[in-house]
């Protein structure tokens, strides 16, 4: 089959190369994101490998023989599902690859606001030696984490923090209790929103867009702080900063944004109980091998008629 990586910031391709030459196939790397540019470079793709590329219904009237697209990471954003589907086009990711990398990062977070690290650190250089400007920080078992979402991730984050000592609640209407996280006391949004003391968002922004407005900030205590390592545009930013500087939440550490990359002169950032990092909690060595080489692998599997590991759609 005809393959092609779409578009691909990474240093190299030579994970993926070595894994399609193993199995006596070829790979073209592109420069294409636009669906104009996907249509040109690629016209007669039958397996499409993507990172930022969109594949709507125009790029997939124009390329007939497209029978199978794979993303570069979890989220498929960028693909017409239902167009897709109707095309006859499977679609697949790979949610595994970098789950530890992304809860660790939320715990990080987590921690860094409850121990008020990142606000300490930077007034402890730029103003004076004083403990007391924490002032009040406590105990994570006298705290409550809600996680919202369950899945790989979510399940992943909610095992480590109550490894810490916070109280988890959670909130999926699709999780079942098992014995190995009978700790999660599964809760309606509600209630996990006006009680929790940190919230962690691991979530699709499909259906969840503003989940987090200003009415939803001023539900939560005041001394709470949110997490999103999930999709921007869950947190309404103008709301968040909104909310931030009128004390209605305690902090926020957000790795995902609604637009990126954000300038960094952006009005959310003046904020001095934000955290922020450039969408990075996917990323460590291992879990970049460990995309690449899948994302070729399924493509392998795909072109031999074998059965993908990750579908995204049924057709």
């Amino acid at each position: 089959m005809k393959v092609y990586i779409t578009d691909c910031d990474h240093d190299s391709i030579d994970i993926e190369k070595k894994v399609f030459s193993d199995a006596g196939m070829e790979v073209t790397l592109c420069n294409a994101k636009t669906e104009d540019e996907v249509i040109s470079q690629c016209s007669d793709g039958e397996i499409f490998i993507v990172q930022y590329a969109k594949i709507t219904k125009k790029v997939m009237d124009a390329v007939p023989s497209l029978k199978y697209i794979v993303r570069y990471g979890v989220g498929v954003d960028t693909i017409d599902l239902p167009q897709a589907t109707k095309h006859g086009i499977q679609v697949g990711n790979v949610p595994d690859y970098g789950m530890n990398e992304v809860a660790d990062h939320a715990i990080s977070l987590l921690l860094s606001l409850k121990r008020k690290v990142v606000l300490m650190n930077n007034n402890t250089k730029n103003n004076k030696w004083d403990y007391q400007k924490s002032i009040p920080i406590h105990r994570f078992s006298e705290q409550t984490v809600g996680v919202i979402g369950l899945g790989r991730i979510g399940r992943n984050f909610a095992i480590k923090a109550h490894a810490l000592g916070f109280h988890i609640i959670g909130y999926d209407p699709h999780f079942k209790k098992s014995e190995e996280f009978s700790f999660i006391n599964n809760v309606n949004l509600e209630e996990l929103i006006k009680t929790s003391d940190a919230i962690s968002l691991h979530i699709p922004s499909d259906g969840n867009i503003d989940l987090f407005n200003y009415e939803a900030f001023k539900e939560m205590k005041n001394t709470a702080v949110i997490i999103n390592v999930a999709r921007g545009g869950i947190i309404n930013e103008n709301d968040l900063d909104k909310a931030l500087t009128n004390g209605e939440i305690a902090g926020a550490g957000i790795d995902c944004m609604e637009n990126e990359p954000v300038p960094s002169d952006d009005e959310l950032f003046r904020n001095e109980n934000l955290i922020v990092t450039p969408h990075m909690a996917w990323y460590s060595e291992e879990a970049a091998s460990e995309l690449k080489r899948k994302v070729a692998e399924e493509s392998v599997r795909f072109s031999k008629g074998e059965k993908i590991h990750y579908p995204i759609n049924s057709l």
